[in-house]
């Protein structure tokens, strides 16, 4: 019987994988850079961040997801009013006047860093890779950025997490340990003041996860992942303003996932926002501007799914800095990131 187990769950992890096999994030319209490389260098300043996704409280040996990321410009060319320029000391670049006369960035090249780690039970995933874009300069106050991913992933399996009744049993004889593939990225990315708009593409490359060496067992693989997104910037007044978004996400085998989120944003110094991921969660979100070097936000989940009797939600924080920020403000980032 406990052959039967421990091989129906070796199965189960190596079959042909119609499953979303990355992580999930609710904050991602603070920092889309993890979904799109296509933002790489979209900025004047090193935009770093580091974050810590909890998923399902309550249950036992539920995902945790921890990232860090960073990406810069590899350009000087600051123009008057546009992503990468400098303002007026005290100016506001979230504020209505100053995205009035916002102009176009001129082309320059990004690239970036990230490193993810997730974790579900007895299995885990570390992705880490770097990114480039080249950001266009179109007509009047638009950008459009091509950027690609190129990186690694290891997929690991704890043996000694799965109990068992006797030390050694033949059902983990031929169970490799950890795996490494190669993996690839690309994402575009069209901008302007007031909008975004994205679509990206993660595991492109067809590769198999072999955790099971026995040949009675198939080999499970990496599908894609599919993201379109889009946001656009309403001013309420000239401190406040509201940021209405949307994001499309579809993975091989599994229905397509839409989050509808809103954020409102008070003088570019703190921020809150709620999201609802169909079928799944409601979100509250709240985040703050430090001067012009760190950023904190915070989002809590709450799980709409049958999850929810057993579960009292997810919990996810980022910390981020703004290194060699030119920006004299609370935060040189724009609020639609």
């Amino acid at each position: 019987m406990l052959f039967r187990y421990i091989s129906c769950f070796l199965f189960i992890i190596t079959i042909p994988a119609f499953s979303q096999q990355r992580p999930q994030y609710t904050q991602y319209i603070f920092n889309n850079y993890l979904l799109n490389p296509a933002l790489s260098g979209i900025e004047n300043y090193m935009d770093v961040k580091v974050g810590h996704r909890s998923q399902w409280a309550g249950i036992e040996n539920a995902p945790k997801t921890s990232f860090l990321s960073a990406h810069w410009n590899l350009s000087d060319n600051y123009l008057w009013r546009n992503p990468l320029s400098l303002p007026e000391k005290g100016d506001d670049p979230q504020s209505r006047s100053y995205t009035q006369n916002y102009m176009s960035s001129p082309a320059h090249h990004g690239m970036g860093v990230m490193a993810v780690s997730d974790k579900a039970g007895p299995i885990s995933r570390f992705d880490a890779g770097i990114t480039y874009a080249y950001h266009l300069q179109l007509s009047g106050m638009n950008n459009l950025a091509v950027g690609i991913y190129a990186g690694v992933s290891r997929i690991t399996l704890d043996l000694s997490a799965i109990k068992l009744e006797t030390a050694i049993d033949p059902a983990l004889a031929s169970t490799a340990s950890s795996q490494f593939n190669p993996d690839l990225g690309m994402g575009l990315w069209f901008y302007g003041a007031r909008f975004f708009a994205g679509m990206s593409v993660q595991q492109i490359l067809p590769q198999k996860f072999v955790l099971d060496n026995s040949a009675n067992l198939e080999a499970g693989k990496a599908v894609p992942h599919l993201f379109l997104t889009s946001g656009y910037k309403l001013f309420i007044d000239e401190q406040i303003s509201a940021v209405p978004s949307f994001m499309l996400k579809r993975v091989e085998g599994l229905p397509v996932s839409l989050d509808a989120n809103i954020k409102f944003d008070y003088k570019d110094k703190i921020w809150i926002g709620g999201s609802y991921r169909k079928s799944d969660s409601f979100s509250a979100m709240l985040g703050f501007n430090f001067k012009n070097v760190v950023n904190l936000t915070y989002a809590y989940d709450l799980t709409t799914s049958a999850l929810n009797t057993i579960s009292s939600g997810s919990h996810e924080i980022v910390l981020g800095f703004q290194l060699n920020n030119a920006y004299q403000v609370f935060s040189g980032g724009r609020s639609w990131r």
